[in-house]
């Protein structure tokens, strides 16, 4: 039968879904959702998924960006803001048929370069061509074994400790299910950025995502609260086996207790609970060490997330890719002290231009 490649309107055919569904590497970046919520959030990116078709079932596909900015330059990007986004395919032939259509439409818009963001499907990237890029770590535990078994592995005064001295100080963990919660999260989130001097991503985009995917729980809050306030929140993104911890925040002057700690102790145990079987930390960048350190006291494997760069065939330049945000390095020195609508205004601004 023959095979053909295509591009597809995810949000339209409902085989895609299906698709993601069902292959080993599907993840929640891959759904049409995402594009819904993308497209919505950010109008300097277009969305163009490639499917590889075997009759009328898709056999393989690459959801590729369009993101285009006059200060970063136009690029084509599998997939923005996404901690996981593999290529959804099972063999090297495919993967080279598929990267053949996406370099096509790389250069119909002149992209400056192509980058393709892996995880499980870096085997299948076998080309000469491409700049391989290492900056980002991935931190997980799996599941499979008893939940003492595996709060043994935490680090015993920089975890274990930690997580009883929160279960000892009374906060309580409950689901946020409102735009209230919502709202009341995202304030700390905002707090926690700018005390760190990163730039905030925009509210319309954690809301499209809310919107988009908390209906079918694929996107949860787990909000720690004590006599009342609001001390910190996950915000945990749920899909197939697997539970990942993608946005966190918690008010600093609860630190003597261990607030995070607690949090991601009951975000682990309830994940379980549920029949999930990895937890996962999220994407980390190789120059946040403290981050790092976080993560890795927790007893979780480590993995590498490469980044493969394919530049225009007429290009004797090389991808040059520095560990650390545009944001961080343009706006990292001011955003501590900006006042709150403009440190706002600053993120809505930068992240026109990021993916």
């Amino acid at each position: 039968m023959d095979i053909r490649t295509t591009i597809i309107d995810p949000e339209k055919d409902g085989r895609w879904d299906h698709f993601v569904e069902q292959h080993a590497f599907g993840w929640i970046s891959h759904l049409s959702g995402w594009k819904h919520v993308l497209e919505n959030s950010f109008k300097h990116m277009q969305g163009h998924y490639l499917a590889l078709m075997q009759g009328e079932t898709i056999r393989a596909a690459l959801p590729v960006y369009e993101v285009r900015s006059r200060i970063m330059g136009n690029r084509l990007v599998s997939v923005p803001f996404a901690t996981i986004s593999d290529p959804l395919v099972s063999s090297g032939k495919d993967m080279a048929l598929l990267l053949d259509a996406a370099k096509e439409i790389s250069a119909r818009i002149d992209a400056n370069f192509m980058e393709i963001r892996a995880f499980s499907s870096s085997m299948y990237i076998q080309e000469d061509r491409p700049e391989k890029v290492e900056n980002y770590k991935h931190h997980y535990i799996v599941l499979d074994r008893p939940l003492d078994t595996i709060s043994k592995t935490f680090h015993r005064s920089c975890v274990r400790q930690r997580i009883a001295r929160s279960l000892k100080s009374g906060i309580t963990f409950e689901p946020g299910e409102t735009d209230i919660d919502l709202k009341q999260f995202y304030n700390l989130y905002l707090t926690n950025r700018k005390r760190l001097s990163l730039p905030p991503q925009p509210y319309l985009f954690i809301k499209s995502l809310w919107d988009t995917f908390h209906p079918s729980k694929k996107i949860t809050l787990l909000m720690a609260r004590k006599d009342g306030a609001l001390i910190g929140c996950l915000m945990l993104f749920r899909f197939k086996g697997r539970v990942s911890a993608e946005f966190a925040a918690y008010d600093d002057s609860y630190l003597n207790i261990s607030p995070l700690h607690g949090m991601f102790w009951e975000a682990i145990q309830t994940a379980q609970l549920e029949g999930y079987r990895i937890f996962d930390f999220g994407r980390t960048s190789l120059d946040n060490s403290t981050l790092m350190d976080f993560k890795g006291r927790w007893g979780t494997e480590v993995t590498g997330l490469p980044q493969f760069y394919f530049l225009p065939d007429h290009s004797t330049k090389k991808v040059k890719v520095k560990n650390g945000s545009f944001g961080k390095q343009v706006f990292g020195r001011i955003c501590k002290f900006a006042p709150r609508p403009l440190y706002i205004w600053m993120g809505n601004l930068l992240y026109r231009h990021m993916g």
